[in-house]
C-alpha cells in the first residue's frame, strides 16, 4: 500500500507562487510514475502534470511555461512549483501514483487526499 500526502497550497495573490510537495509512505515509488491533479468546485478532476519514473514530464496547456513537476527520488518524491498563478488556477490539488495492472494497463491507483490552493484577484 502507498499512502501520500500533499502539502503546500494555500492563499496567494494572483501573479504569485506556491509549491506543493507530495509526501509518500508505504512503499517505494522510484519505478513508478506520478502526477498531479486538480478539481475545482462544481468541475470534474483534471489532470494536470504527470513526471515518470524516468523524469519525462508532460502537463497540460493551461498551466505551461507556469508549472513545473519534478521529483526527487531520494526524498520527498514529487513537487509542483506553480508560478504566476491566475483565478483559473484554484481548487484542491491531489498527488496520484501510477501503478500498471494486468487488465487496465497503467491506472492512477494511490491518491492524496488533496491540498487546497486559493488565489485572490
Amino acid at each position: 500500500q502507498v499512502q501520500l500526502v500533499e502539502s503546500g497550497g494555500g492563499l496567494v495573490q494572483a501573479g504569485g507562487s506556491l509549491r506543493l510537495s507530495c509526501t509518500a509512505s508505504g512503499r517505494t515509488l522510484r519505478y513508478n510514475n506520478m502526477g498531479w491533479f486538480r478539481q475545482a468546485p462544481g468541475k470534474e478532476r483534471e489532470f494536470v502534470a504527470r513526471i515518470s519514473w524516468a523524469s519525462s514530464t508532460n502537463d497540460i496547456e493551461a498551466v505551461k511555461g507556469r508549472f513545473t513537476i519534478s521529483r526527487d527520488k531520494a526524498k520527498n518524491p514529487m513537487y509542483l512549483q506553480m508560478n504566476s498563478l491566475n483565478p483559473e488556477d484554484p481548487a484542491v490539488y491531489y498527488c496520484a501514483v501510477e501503478v500498471p495492472r494486468p487488465l487496465t494497463g497503467l491506472t492512477w491507483d494511490y491518491w492524496g487526499p488533496g491540498t487546497q490552493v486559493t488565489v485572490s484577484s
